[in-house]
């Protein structure tokens, strides 16, 4: 049986040079063509534009792509490759969260006004910080984002850290970690820099997260959501693997 590119579009309320754009980027396999010169597509080409669009919500569109491409080039393991990064990714987002609220539930140091000498070298070897507090190098480190970030989170209000009043160094409180740790997850989340320092800046004058909380809920249903959609994505693979 034979479809026409109007009968893929129909189904999914696409248009007919989304589906042909679809079919040269390699998302759908190569088009059979009547004697006319028409594209003729058949049943395996309807569940790959299923599956495609069933991979979105799981792994982005750039990633969904790959994937279909992949497994159109019989590169399988490829694929697999893909989607064990984004399983990884997720777990990631998740971990992330969970030390947001472990760091949120902590107790916020309290201490007297920050002092702002002018910086020192920090990417020299420096003194071992004091208990509980870290340098900015381990915390990137810990983030997975470079120094160089930090700092720009620091122009623009998201974590404010003191200077070490003999070397300089910038000194991260468990409070400016808390506050990191809500930067990054934040960002990951598509927030820009203003709205986050808007939201630290509450959370800072309120001496806690429950501004936060609804933020952190909407997360967590996010990555729930994402989860459940990489089930239906696996699905929607498996059953155009093994269509003929």
């Amino acid at each position: 049986m034979w479809l026409r590119p109007i009968d893929l579009a129909r189904e999914h309320g696409l248009s007919t040079q989304a589906v042909r754009n679809y079919e040269e980027a390699g998302i759908l396999p190569p088009a059979g063509r009547s004697p006319s010169g028409y594209r003729r597509y058949a049943p395996r080409h309807a569940a790959a534009l299923r599956t495609f669009l069933a991979l979105i919500p799981a792994h982005g569109h750039a990633t969904a792509g790959a994937i279909m491409r992949a497994v159109n080039g019989g590169e399988v393991e490829g694929a697999l490759r893909l989607i064990d990064g984004s399983h990884a990714e997720l777990a990631d987002d998740r971990r992330t969260l969970e030390e947001v609220e472990e760091a949120l539930r902590g107790p916020t140091p309290r201490g007297g006004p920050r002092r702002e000498p002018e910086p020192g070298p920090e990417s020299e070897p420096g003194p071992e910080p004091a208990e509980g507090v870290t340098f900015i190098g381990p915390l990137a480190h810990r983030l997975g984002i470079r120094p160089a970030t930090l700092r720009t989170w620091e122009r623009a209000g998201l974590v404010v850290p003191r200077r070490d009043p003999r070397t300089g160094y910038r000194v991260y409180t468990p409070a400016d970690v808390r506050d990191a740790l809500l930067a990054h997850q934040l960002r990951r989340g598509g927030y820009g820099l203003e709205r986050i320092a808007r939201v630290l800046e509450r959370v800072r004058a309120a001496g806690g997260a429950g501004p936060l909380g609804a933020t952190l809920r909407e997360w967590r249903e996010r990555l729930t959501a994402r989860g459940l959609a990489m089930l239906a994505g696996a699905a929607a693979l498996d059953t155009y693997l093994r269509t003929p």
